[in-house]
């Protein structure tokens, strides 16, 4: 997969503020507050900066967290994670790996099969409902 690669201002010009500011900031919107987190049509979620397709709404569950969170990422969804010890916490950040955006974080307390909770802002998602 061939690396996106922009400067602010071209991110600015596609994105919304919201947007650029989860994305491409590391920023976190609102708990509760994305259009996406109460979302339980089918469909999948792609990255809001590059399209790539991420997530499955079948691996989407109610965490009660206020972010849409997912059990697990699509097969070959190019899902990078790194350490991320902001706000005096130790977490593990998650990101598109094909453009670099920011899209939340991931916690080992979710459901079975994989026990993990990929916490995800709304702000970094653009859902394509199944025809």
């Amino acid at each position: 997969m061939k690396k996106i690669i922009k400067t602010d201002y071209e991110w600015r010009q596609i994105l919304t503020e919201e947007q650029f500011h989860v994305t491409r900031k590391h920023g976190t919107e609102p708990a509760f507050s994305g259009a996406l987190y109460d979302r339980h049509e089918a469909g999948i979620y792609h990255c809001v900066c590059c399209g790539v397709a991420l997530f499955d709404s079948q691996t989407k569950f109610d965490s009660g967290s206020g972010w849409p969170s997912f059990y697990a990422p699509m097969d070959q969804a190019p899902i990078g994670e790194t350490e991320d010890n902001s706000f005096f916490m130790r977490r593990t950040e998650v990101h598109c790996n094909a453009c670099d955006a920011h899209l939340g974080h991931v916690f080992p307390d979710g459901p079975k099969p994989t026990g993990l909770r990929y916490c995800i802002n709304s702000a970094s998602l653009d859902f394509q409902r199944d025809e």
